[in-house]
């Protein structure tokens, strides 16, 4: 009788293990789903690292009481292996060469600087000392001593500048040791969010630089509140289904007006895939997303090739997740790409890459 129950035991907690791991699988690739179609399960992959914990629960589980199911459990992680790399990748540190380039994307919050009014703003010194080569920034509306203290600070150091948009529709920025040649805004239909494309000229070859700050989530003040109290667990059961159903169709509202915006942003880099390409910013999705997944296609996540762990980017209201991306296309080979969480003036934190580029055959 006890054999019977501890066999029975045992294929039930294997049938739950089989079952996480198809979940884990489908989550995954979930981003491969165009939210037009699918709009309520265009973010499943925010719950990606909760399955993976469950799967590792599963995997501690196996190993202390019955190594020989553990098998089960390292059979989900090695099918699993793209989505988990992508959502957090582990790789060897290599040390950026002399000559590659240093890249700055950061989201400013428009200079808030965590409410600081007065005083040198900690975000624009920031920017001056990390004496990148290229800085992309998103939401970079300026105005009163903010600007002034840009002038002085950025403006000085970078004698190449320019921006996209205005201060009514949203503003992104780029700061550049190397002359700009051109700027032009990538055409999709948003309220208040911009993607434009920067060619500079870098040692006498024409260099394609992308910002994007796309389509943000839509949630309100109160709605990031309350998503903070459900994590906590510090609502009642009715209101938490209630109010996580609203931030779901609110999120999938966002992924819907998102993917069209990542197929222009794609459709431009295919454009000018025969340049050497650079595409950043403020995604305002996770690296499981379809619009990961559409503008990336093509090209490296310089993260995921050279990054480690989640590399969480937004850090506000109980969201923690990396959709701050650094791209680039064949022409580069990326080295040591990470998240820099020394910076808490605004709701993001900056993201640094180094690219080298590749000789011509």
């Amino acid at each position: 009788m006890a054999a019977s129950i501890k066999r029975f035991t045992i294929y039930l907690l294997a049938g739950a293990n089989l079952a996480s791991i198809l979940i884990t699988l489908f989550v995954g690739y979930a981003g491969h789903l165009n939210p037009t179609n699918w709009p309520w399960l265009t973010n499943a992959g925010l719950v990606y690292p909760a399955l993976l914990a469950i799967n590792l629960a599963f995997l501690i589980l196996w190993l202390l009481f019955n190594p020989r199911w553990s098998l089960l459990s390292i059979a989900g992680f090695i099918v699993c292996y793209e989505p988990t790399r992508a959502y957090s990748p582990l790789n060897l540190p290599a040390t950026p060469p002399d000559d590659a380039l240093k890249i700055l994307s950061y989201n400013v919050c428009n200079y808030y600087d965590d409410g600081q009014q007065e005083g040198e703003s900690p975000t624009i010194r920031y920017i001056a000392d990390a004496h990148a080569d290229i800085v992309c920034l998103q939401e970079a509306v300026t105005g009163g001593s903010k600007q002034a203290q840009i002038d002085s600070l950025l403006y000085s150091q970078y004698p190449y500048h320019d921006t996209i948009g205005s201060n009514a529709t949203g503003v992104i920025a780029l700061l550049s040791r190397y002359p700009i040649k051109h700027k032009e805004r990538i055409d999709y239909v948003s309220a208040g969010n911009i993607s434009g494309a920067f060619t500079l000229d870098i040692d006498g070859e024409d260099v394609v630089v992308v910002n994007n700050h796309l389509e943000t989530t839509g949630l309100t003040l109160e709605d990031r509140q309350n998503f903070k109290v459900m994590v906590k667990g510090d609502m009642e059961r009715d209101s938490m289904r209630i109010e996580s159903k609203r931030i779901i169709d609110k999120l999938g509202e966002a992924s819907q007006l998102r993917a069209p915006q990542a197929r222009a942003v794609a459709s431009f880099l295919r454009k000018h895939a025969y340049q050497p390409l650079i595409c950043v910013g403020d995604f305002n999705d996770s690296p499981l997303s379809y619009t990961h997944h559409t503008i990336a296609r093509e090209l490296t996540d310089c993260f995921i090739a050279t990054g480690n762990g989640p590399g969480i980017s937004y850090h506000h209201s109980g969201f923690y997740v990396r959709i701050d991306h650094i791209l680039c296309s064949s022409a580069w080979t990326p080295y040591h790409c990470y998240v820099d969480r020394e910076i808490k003036s605004s709701d993001h934190y900056p993201i640094i890459c180094w690219l080298k580029k590749q000789a011509k055959p």
